[in-house]
């Protein structure tokens, strides 16, 4: 506890001592700026880490180690990430709401419990429509 990290609302970031929710039960936390060697990190309810906001997308990169990256998402209805591509493999999690996600020129359809993996250089877009909640893992370098 009282360990440093950044955390993000939308496009802004504050660096700084944040409180570790009650959720995560004393689980250690990774620092997002920094790759981490630590046996298991927990988050007992990723749904809780990040608010829905209504003037904006919001993210929260909740773990970075072993070249693994993992933020969550929050979307408002009508929300959308236009068209881009990342250098690394990407895995798509909806763990609430509903995602219309473009990946390669096909449309696709996210709900609940939809996994979605992409390699590197895909593109793809989204919109919310409904507010959504996605766990988004980058993997390798």
């Amino acid at each position: 506890m009282g360990r440093q990290w950044t955390w993000r609302i939308g496009p802004w970031e504050a660096p700084g001592p944040a409180p570790i929710p009650n959720h995560c039960h004393g689980a250690r936390r990774s620092e997002p700026d920094k790759d981490v060697n630590m046996p298991h990190v927990l988050i007992t309810d990723p749904l809780n880490e990040v608010a829905i906001q209504p003037d904006g997308v919001v993210s929260k990169v909740v773990h970075r180690g072993d070249g693994m990256n993992v933020t969550v998402f929050g979307f408002d209805t009508g929300d959308e990430l236009t068209e881009h591509q990342t250098a690394r493999a990407a895995v798509v999690q909806v763990l609430s709401g509903r995602l219309r996600f473009t990946v390669d020129g096909e449309g696709l359809e996210l709900v609940p419990g939809s996994w979605l993996h992409m390699t590197p250089g895909t593109p793809h877009s989204l919109v919310a429509t409904e507010p959504t909640i996605m766990l988004l893992t980058l993997v390798g370098s």
